[in-house]
């Protein structure tokens, strides 16, 4: 029988980062070795979670030996994580948003060292979506193509980052960049033909809805994917961890999983 992975998570006590913990308690293939918070944060030393055994929180990294890391934090905690990870040639799953270029940098350096997975959402059926978006974009190059991303009143920035990667795979599945033609009812003037665009809906407590329309002329193709529960991206993120574990170092997608599992 193999041993649990050692896990560790950084941003312990963000909203994700108190999802994985609570799910990763009762799974089996891992063990979690650490809880990494931000220095400062008035939780430290606490239990990760209510269980005499589980890991206090902490804010440097163990010295233990670790088969993976989850980081769900910031452009600083992630910078901490990979650090750690690239000296101690560990995997790396990250979740977190808004990095800037030298970080985007370093992440790729990285991935020659060891296996790592940045993405900006880990839910497993927006990575089905992108899939399924890709082929319809290539086998429809003329059509127009609108992106319609929906999210919770208190979300900043728009379009989601969901949204614009959906657009960017739908561009390279066409041989060219991706074009911003409209965000939130702000364009002007007619459609350029084949052009992609964004339209974005903000209220309420909605998780995430994105849906991709391809539309020509007397017909139109709709693939859509719709979140009702944020456990789905820490599931999709302890997915990614587990299969990760088992790959050579390199930058992996949640696409390389799936193509994995349709192979």
């Amino acid at each position: 029988m193999h041993r649990p992975l050692r896990l560790a998570v950084n941003g312990a006590t963000g909203r994700m980062g108190r999802v994985l913990l609570d799910l990763l308690r009762d799974d089996g293939r891992f063990e979690v070795v650490a809880a990494v918070t931000a220095p400062g944060m008035p939780q430290l030393g606490e239990r990760a979670y209510h269980d005499r055994a589980a890991p206090c929180l902490r804010a440097d990294w163990p010295s233990e030996a670790l088969d993976v890391v989850i980081d769900f934090s910031g452009p600083a905690g992630l910078a901490s994580a990979l650090e750690h990870c690239r000296a101690h040639g560990i995997a790396l799953v990250s979740g977190t948003t808004g990095i800037d270029a030298a970080l985007g940098g370093r992440l790729s350096e990285a991935a020659a060292h060891i296996p790592l997975m940045h993405a900006s959402n880990f839910s497993l059926g927006v990575a089905v979506l992108t899939r399924l978006l890709r082929q319809a974009a290539a086998a429809l190059p003329d059509w127009d193509l609108e992106i319609v991303e929906a999210h919770h009143g208190r979300k900043l920035d728009a379009p989601s980052g969901t949204a614009l990667s959906l657009g960017e795979a739908a561009a390279a599945a066409r041989g060219t960049g991706l074009e911003h033609v409209g965000v939130t009812g702000g364009r002007e003037g007619a459609r350029r033909p084949g052009s992609i665009g964004f339209a974005v809906v903000r209220g309420g407590d909605i998780v995430g809805e994105h849906s991709a329309l391809l539309i020509g002329t007397g017909e139109r193709v709709e693939l859509g994917h719709r979140a009702t529960d944020r456990t789905i991206f820490a599931r999709g993120a302890i997915e990614a961890a587990h299969w990760l574990c088992s790959q050579p170092s390199g930058a992996y997608g949640l696409d390389a999983l799936l193509a994995q599992r349709l192979a």
